[in-house]
């Protein structure tokens, strides 16, 4: 007889690789609103290194970040840059989403519920990581990031 996995048992679920230039975030499908082609944001004096300005989308004025110069790396913008509009997790609200930069066009991946975690150094808002294949996807803290808008009064 054969061993029936039960019903809420998750085997797999698809999740988005976020391409930035030191590395590769990895987010739920349903974290993504919307990826939309680069424009410059709107900045302001005085606003944090890691705030690139505030972009116009959908009748909105949203935070746009580097994730890299949030977690203290360093901003940067190349040639193929895209702006992810991300569903805002953390229950504002005033908050529905945030954009993040990117420097790439994100992919679906398929991640099975035995990825194995990777060995290595988390960044400030990275919850984890974890290897597939060569590659170490890092797991972004996406609801200590809009904590960190909050805690600057940005929004």
């Amino acid at each position: 007889m054969s061993e029936v996995a039960p019903q809420n048992a998750v085997e797999s679920l698809t999740g988005l690789v976020l391409p930035l230039a030191d590395r590769q975030l990895l987010v739920p499908n349903v974290a993504l609103a919307e990826l939309i082609p680069y424009r410059a944001p709107q900045t302001t004096e005085n606003q944090p290194d890691w705030l690139l300005g505030r972009l116009a989308w959908r009748d909105l004025q949203l935070p746009m970040l580097s994730f890299e110069a949030a977690s203290n790396g360093q901003a940067e913008l190349g040639s193929g840059a895209r702006v992810a509009v991300l569903n805002a997790l953390g229950g504002r609200d005033n908050v529905k989403f945030i954009a993040l930069v990117l420097q790439g066009i994100p992919r679906s991946m398929k991640i099975g519920a035995d990825v194995p975690r990777a060995d290595v150094e988390l960044a400030p808002l990275e919850l984890d990581a974890v290897q597939v294949g060569t590659e170490v996807l890092r797991i972004p803290d996406l609801v200590m990031l809009e904590q960190k808008l909050a805690d600057a009064g940005l929004i």
